[in-house]
């Protein structure tokens, strides 16, 4: 069945839930309580279950209600309005643990839990199962659309502005040259000196090396700016390529920076260097940890925002 949209999508899930950018999240459904009684959420959910299965015919929604299948389904259970299949893993454990993946739904449960406890538990979580699922069917979305088709004339976002590729092979190495009123069309361009046939990998490779040897010396320029008002030391300035951080620290005063950042305007950048220098300052995100960011740039919170949101084009 092919996916509706996420504009649809959200007519069926309730309204003003929220989306949190993590890409894997996770929650637990307590089966009993501290004196050994079936806990309140679970019988809630049962009874919710019994009038739910009881008020419309399953097959009557079938037809038009969103599906999120994992992978390796085993199960598949109706959850609001949208039907979800999901993996289930018995474990030793004392709760039923859920978490949910750019793959969907997965269960852990213990062994000498019914399927039907199980679906008890799920149906308690069914509202935070739902948005979460529809937010990484988002993501998703989002990941795709920003995929480049690495050849002649593609663009991509530098600096928080957008690039065209020219291929010249009288340029040797890369070339940017800014926009200009003077030129048409107005435009900022990447001169790579490359041949007219290169391959897609042979593109992007020489985008991202030009972008790294660039973010080397806008970082250490920014790393500067903000050392110098923080009175922090900063003994190395790495790049990094990882999946899930955009920076980090170390108490002994080196720094990395994803190199991706400079995809993004200054005040992002400037937002995570800040955010990277001021752990020189407090190794942890306590009050004190954001007034020190706050000292040097009040103004953080769309930067971090937009972070949160961000799907990386590649």
């Amino acid at each position: 069945m092919k996916p509706l949209p996420a504009d649809q999508l959200s007519l069926w899930l309730d309204e003003g839930q929220t989306s949190p950018a993590s890409r894997e999240v996770d929650a637990d459904v307590q089966l009993r309580d501290a004196g050994g009684a079936v806990s309140s959420a679970v019988t809630l959910a049962a009874a919710q279950l019994a009038e739910s299965r009881t008020a419309v015919p399953e097959a009557a929604l079938l037809g038009s209600m969103p599906v999120f299948r994992h992978p390796r389904t085993e199960r598949e259970i109706r959850l609001g309005k949208a039907l979800v299949g999901y993996e289930c893993k018995r474990v030793r454990r004392r709760s039923i643990g859920m978490v949910v993946s750019d793959e969907g739904l997965s269960v852990r449960a213990p062994s000498w839990v019914s399927w039907a406890d199980i679906e008890v538990a799920l149906r308690a979580k069914e509202r935070w199962i739902c948005a979460k699922l529809l937010d990484q069917r988002e993501r998703a979305r989002k990941r795709v659309s920003a995929q480049i088709d690495w050849r002649a004339g593609c663009q991509f976002p530098y600096l928080g502005e957008t690039v065209t590729v020219v291929l010249d092979p009288t340029v040797s190495g890369a070339r940017f040259q800014p926009a200009s009123l003077d030129a048409a069309p107005c435009r900022h361009t990447l001169r790579l000196g490359l041949p007219h046939q290169a391959e897609p990998d042979q593109i992007r490779d020489a985008v991202q090396a030009w972008m790294q040897r660039q973010a080397r010396e806008l970082f250490a320029q920014r790393v500067q700016h903000f050392a110098v008002q923080l009175g922090v030391h900063v003994t190395r300035i790495a790049l990094s390529s990882a999946r899930t951080r955009w920076g980090s620290a170390s108490a002994d005063g080196s720094i990395r920076l994803h190199w991706r950042l400079m995809h993004f305007s200054h005040s992002v950048i400037d937002y995570v260097v800040a955010h990277e220098l001021a752990h020189l300052r407090e190794m942890n995100h306590s009050p004190r940890f954001w007034d020190v960011v706050r000292s040097v740039m009040p103004e953080f919170d769309a930067a971090r925002d937009q972070l949160r949101r961000v799907v990386i084009p590649d």
